[in-house]
Formats: C-alpha cells, sequence, structure tokens
C-alpha cells in the first residue's frame, strides 16, 4: 500500500524534516538490492558540483556531507549530512540535472551506489521506498532553492524581455539559482568579476564558467536538460507538448511500463501554468495555481521514468522503417513506437504597433507571481473574455493599484464561467469595459499606457495608463511543425471519427481498420488536448485526452 504523505510547506523545519529522512534496516536492505556495495575512505569526493553523474548513494555504515559551493572559490558550505541509513542526492536523481552540490566522505564505511537505471526500476517497483525518496528530493530542492549561496547566479535586468524568460524558465524548471539584477551593486560586481559588462545580460555564472547573453536554450544544455537517448534503441512513445494533455499522457503511459519520451520547446505546464488560479479541477476545491499543478504532475511523470526534455522544440515528424521520426531543432532524430501530438496552441497577439517590441517589457500572457511583481502597485490593463482573463484579473487585483479588463463583446458572461463573473462585478478594484478594444500602445521601452475605443466608435480614443497589459484572447493551434498529418483549415488536428475515408488514404486499406480514438491520420500519431479538432479547452478537458490517447496507444502497439 502506498504511503500517503501532507503538503510539504515552505517553513524550514517541515523541510529539513522530510530532506532527513532515514530508511529503517529492512527499507534500507531492500533499497540495497539495486545497487553496489562499495568501500569509501573518509576524505573521498563521490561526486562535485555540475558532474553529469545522477547515481543515488545510500549510506551503509559511512557517513556523507554533501555543501554548496561557495563564489569565493573556498570550501563551500554545509549543506546535509547523510548518516548511516539516509542517501545523497536530491531532484536531479529525477531530472538528470547536473549535480549542484558536492558530496564528500565525513566517515569512511560502505555506501551503496545505486545506477540510473536500477534507480527508475526502484522507483517503479518499491512503493514505499519511492514515496519516501520522492517527498525527501523535494524537500532538499526547496532548501536548496532557499539557499542564500548557489553555485548558479543569472544577472539580469528583470523587466526586460530577455530577463522575464530566463526567470520564467528556472521557476518553472525548478532550478536552484541566486538573481541578481544588473543594476544592484551585486549585480554590478558579480559582473566585474566575470569580465563582463550590461551588454552582456542576461549572464550566467558559474564558479567554472560565464556564459554572456544566456538563453534558456543554452543554460538548458548546461544543466542537462536537454534531450539524451534512452537506455533502448527507440521508445516506445514520444509526447510532444508537456501541457496537461501531454504530461497526463507521459504519466499514464510510463506508469503502464511504456518506455516515454516527453518534450516541450518552452517548459513544462504549456499554457496552464501561466493560470494564476484553478478553481473548477476536480479534487481541489479550495484552487491552486496552474504551475503548482503541472509541477506536480511533472513530479508524478519524472517518478515513473519520464525521459523529460524542456526546452526542446521538435521540427518535425517523418516515418522510417516502421517507425516514427521525431526530429528536434539541433538535428537529432527519436526514433519512435507511437507519437502523442499535445502542443496545445501559442498566443494570440493584438495587431498594433510596438507590440513585439514590448512583449515582456509590460506586454504578458500571463499572470503568475513572476508578472505581478513588475507591476505591484500601479495600474494595469487586462484584454480577453474567458476564464483566463477573468482569473488574471482577480489575481492581479491583488497587487496592481486598479485594473481595467476590456472585453470586445458585448457580454462579460458570454464565454466565461458565472462564479467568476460574479466576483469580478462585486470587486471594485476591477473596472469592466465591454465592446471595448486597445487600438494604440504608449511608452519605449516599457510600456506606459494604452489607447482604448469602443467598437462603434473606434475614432473616439481614451488612453489609459497602465504598467502591465496582460493578454488573453485565444490562442492559434501549435502545428506549424506537424508534416504530414492532415490538418483543417484553422490548423487543427482531426482524429478518429472526424476524418473521412476520402482522407485516410492508402496506408489505412493496407491495416485493414479505422483510426483508433485520437488517432489521427497517421497512424500511430494521436492527438490530445487544446491542438485536437473540438476538443474542450479545459484542463481537466485536456487530461483526460491524454490518459485517454494512451489506452489507443496501446492498442496501437499490440497491433505492430
Amino acid at each position: 500500500m502506498a504511503t500517503s504523505f501532507p503538503e510539504i510547506g515552505d517553513r524550514p523545519d517541515d523541510l529539513a524534516l522530510a530532506a532527513e529522512v532515514r530508511l529503517n534496516d529492512g527499507q534500507l536492505a531492500r533499497a540495497a538490492q539495486y545497487a553496489t556495495c562499495e568501500e569509501v575512505q573518509t576524505g573521498e569526493v563521490l561526486y562535485r558540483v555540475e558532474d553529469d553523474s545522477v547515481d543515488l548513494f545510500l549510506c551503509g555504515t559511512a557517513t556523507l556531507e554533501a555543501t554548496i559551493p561557495s563564489s569565493d572559490d573556498g570550501d563551500g558550505h554545509l549543506f546535509m549530512t547523510h548518516s548511516p541509513g539516509q542517501f545523497a542526492g536530491e531532484l536531479n536523481l529525477l531530472t538528470g540535472q547536473r549535480r549542484g552540490l558536492t558530496v564528500r566522505v565525513a566517515a569512511g564505511g560502505t555506501v551503496h551506489r545505486v545506477r540510473p537505471e536500477a534507480f527508475r526500476r526502484l522507483m517503479a517497483q518499491e512503493t514505499e521506498l519511492s514515496d519516501l525518496i520522492l517527498r525527501a528530493v523535494l524537500a532538499r530542492r526547496r532548501l536548496l532553492r532557499q539557499a542564500t549561496e548557489q553555485n548558479l547566479r543569472i544577472v539580469g535586468t528583470a523587466g526586460s524581455a530577455a530577463g522575464l524568460a530566463m526567470r520564467t524558465f528556472l521557476d518553472r524548471q525548478g532550478v536552484p539559482h541566486q538573481w541578481l539584477d544588473g543594476d544592484s551593486p551585486q549585480g554590478a560586481e558579480a559582473l566585474r568579476g566575470a569580465g563582463l559588462t550590461e551588454d552582456d545580460l542576461p549572464a550566467a555564472l558559474t564558479s567554472h564558467e560565464a556564459t554572456p547573453l544566456v538563453t534558456p536554450g543554452v543554460l538548458s544544455q548546461q544543466l542537462n536538460l536537454t534531450y539524451r537517448r534512452p537506455g533502448r534503441g527507440s521508445a516506445d512513445l514520444t509526447v510532444v507538448g508537456a501541457g496537461p494533455a501531454g504530461l497526463a499522457a507521459a504519466v499514464y503511459g510510463a506508469s503502464e511500463g511504456l518506455e516515454t519520451v516527453l518534450l516541450d520547446g518552452v517548459a513544462v505546464g504549456g499554457q496552464a501554468a501561466t493560470s494564476a488560479r484553478i478553481e473548477n479541477y476536480l479534487g481541489f476545491p479550495f484552487g491552486l495555481s496552474g504551475a503548482d499543478l503541472t509541477a506536480r504532475a511533472a513530479v508524478q511523470a519524472l517518478k515513473f521514468g519520464v525521459h523529460l526534455a524542456s526546452p526542446c522544440g521538435v521540427t518535425g515528424l517523418g516515418t522510417q522503417g516502421g517507425d516514427h521520426i521525431v526530429t528536434l531543432m539541433d538535428g537529432t532524430r527519436i526514433s519512435t513506437r507511437a507519437v502523442i501530438v499535445a502542443t496545445g496552441a501559442e498566443y494570440r497577439a493584438l495587431p498594433l504597433d510596438g507590440w513585439t517590441e514590448l512583449t515582456g517589457c509590460g506586454i504578458y500572457y500571463a499572470a503568475t507571481d513572476l508578472e505581478t511583481q513588475a507591476v505591484a502597485g500601479r495600474p494595469v490593463v487586462v484584454v480577453g473574455g474567458a476564464n483566463s482573463a477573468g482569473q488574471a484579473a482577480l489575481h492581479l487585483a491583488r497587487y496592481a493599484s486598479e485594473v481595467t479588463l476590456v472585453v470586445r463583446g458585448a457580454d462579460l458572461g458570454a464565454r466565461m464561467s458565472a462564479y467568476l463573473v460574479e466576483r469580478i462585478k462585486s470587486d471594485p478594484r476591477i473596472t469592466v469595459l465591454t465592446g471595448t478594444q486597445v487600438t494604440e500602445l504608449h511608452g519605449r521601452p516599457h510600456l506606459d499606457g494604452v489607447s482604448l475605443a469602443t467598437r462603434a466608435e473606434v475614432t473616439e480614443e481614451q488612453r489609459v495608463d497602465c504598467a502591465g497589459l496582460f493578454c488573453f484572447i485565444g490562442a492559434r493551434p501549435a502545428t506549424s511543425w506537424l508534416s504530414g498529418v492532415l490538418l483543417n483549415s484553422a490548423g487543427f488536428v482531426p482524429t478518429d471519427r472526424q476524418l473521412s475515408p476520402e482522407e485516410l488514404g492508402p496506408a489505412w486499406k493496407e491495416l485493414g481498420r479505422e483510426p483508433l480514438p485520437y488517432e489521427t491520420s497517421v497512424p500511430g500519431v494521436f492527438a490530445a488536448g487544446d491542438v485536437r479538432l473540438d476538443s474542450m479547452k479545459r484542463v481537466a478537458a485536456a487530461v483526460g485526452d491524454g490518459a485517454s490517447a494512451v489506452r489507443s496507444v496501446h492498442q496501437y502497439l499490440a497491433t505492430l
């Protein structure tokens, strides 16, 4: 029976208690069955910061010390001591990231080394141990992020598009780091020490190297978050897109024994991760943020052994020798038996001069804590008439001085849930303007205002001061990379009964069957979530799509 744990809080005492778990003799003996026993000597280094190794070390009779490196190249700071019955390692055991700690032997004795493949078997087969280890590594990651000294320092401008992209990536990937504003004394000193200038922002600094003009893609490679080939020659299932549909597909696929690869071109969570609050998802009566929901799903996926790579853009899909070939931006080709397309949709922008220039510098597509920090205490404008816009307006009202909700339609309740409409109308901090549109952007290099006009009288414009324009006007399917798969005129992917016999082609006649549920015009390629034609654009529906598509994947694989 699985061990159930309460939610781990952020209080240091709670985290320390969870992080310092000790296995009893029986648990240690079971875990050691997946390991090789080694003798280690006092002072021996088992791994260093930025090592690629992701072995788990169980303490038999030895005692180990984990240290956080110091920015002054000293011996570092003691992070945690692992005595007999405990283990060394944190969340990188699951993510494959480079080590963020150095572990030395404080007292010689025996350790049990668990290699990555054996570790995945342990996590899949030993439910009690899996829960203990998972809870401990999550707590250690939180403690590591709270530590004042970090090996990875990012110097950037929080109000810039590049700075926001980097902070969003680091936050959604859960990467321990220290953020330094480029115009702060600490940031300026760090730049001088690395031989860099403000023209090199954002920059990533470690004890070994300085990377100017760093991007999420470059940092992802340095952290080992890019795709690495699974143990077998080809994957059973490759899921493209790590939103709710893709995460659900990956969890169900891996938990049911499929060698599963999960890829996302931006960051785990998709558009759902940008939602400030989700209150209508079953099982969470008090609501939770989209980032929390998708972060939990990502941990589940890693626990079941999913090979997760993000950011990892996909540029093409083809077939070769009976397998499907997924091509990545760097030219890497992934051979896989089945594919689930869950790339969701891309944000729509308003056709206004300066939009691209101001994106990330006052124009935002999300209203998470990162964006609200940039506009706290100042007026903002939210554009959109669906639930995402309503949730954003309510969330921003807690931080901004005032919120103006701009809706093109005449009725706020036309596309928004009734409970949100009632809350917005009763909130004195929110002004609702229906039948209205944004006609002009003001301010460079940062947004400081917009012009509004009613749709009936576009010539009569009203300027509204705002530090942030939050855009939630819908999205278009992210299918420009998808070749060979039939799309409808709007770019969505039709599946199963939506495909006519004339659209299926000769390959289906040879198979002698019709497409399975969620299967596209290409046998073995499935679609789930917002990218699928006529899907319900809700988080719960996307999760159901992903899980159901895996059932069809199993049926398809059984026919091969």
